[in-house]
């Protein structure tokens, strides 16, 4: 049995993975979907001014912790990938395999700013005008999502200790015009310390292929012997 824990993108909650989850749930394993701090779609949302990526890296964290979990197999998507990159840094004896669901795969010192490509930081400017702390859900995404911290999208993540010698998987959704995936994709795609697939489907990767990110979930478990 497994441990999966997944990390949802930008404006996104845990409810973007529920039947994932569940699907995970019934081949045996432990399951795990996280609502970051401000994108709870029922609760009062926290001031979003006091919200940045350390805050999301925590909320991770706090979850590993009270549900004591280890050999953890941690996916993340889009935004999600630079809060994953943080919680292996700070929390490594906890992390048996990263999985990188069409997300950003951040260096030391960058931001989704950083990474995001100008299309989606002039959506971020514009979106962001009503409060200038929260950045409103692009059109057509689902009614659930909420205005996503600005601060989260501009803080540079810290990475302290050197890369864990873990699994590192990199899923490239190859179906939409507008990914800023695509350099991310050839440089990993070389990289002999990198598992790579590509998959014809939008950037909603769970949802648009589940069965091969199911699979692909599965094997690294299968390779790690955990399920």
């Amino acid at each position: 049995m497994a441990s999966f824990v997944l990390i949802p993108g930008g404006w996104h909650g845990a409810w973007a993975f529920a039947d994932f989850v569940a699907r995970l749930k019934r081949a045996g394993h432990e399951a795990y979907a996280v609502t970051l701090s401000g994108l709870d779609e029922f609760a009062d949302r926290p001031a979003a001014g006091e919200i940045n990526l350390d805050t999301h890296i925590g909320d991770v964290i706090e979850l590993l912790t009270v549900e004591d979990l280890s050999e953890v197999i941690l996916c993340a998507h889009s935004y999600g990938g630079m809060v994953a990159a943080g919680v292996a840094d700070r929390a490594q004896e906890r992390i048996a395999a990263l999985i990188y669901l069409d997300a950003f795969v951040p260096d030391d010192g960058q931001s989704w700013w950083d990474l995001a490509g100008e299309r989606y930081r002039q959506i971020a400017i514009e979106r962001a005008r009503h409060d200038g702390l929260s950045v409103l859900p692009p059109e057509g995404l689902d009614p659930r999502c909420r205005p996503h911290p600005l601060g989260s999208f501009l803080q540079a993540l810290r990475l302290t200790k050197p890369t864990p010698a873990i699994p590192r998987i990199f899923v490239y959704a190859s179906g939409w015009e507008a990914t800023p995936f695509t350099a991310q994709y050839q440089r990993l795609r070389n990289d002999p310390a990198w598992i790579v697939h590509s998959l014809a489907c939008g950037h909603d990767v769970i949802n648009a292929a589940p069965d091969e990110i199911f699979n692909i979930l599965t094997e690294v478990a299968r390779d790690l012997s955990l399920g």
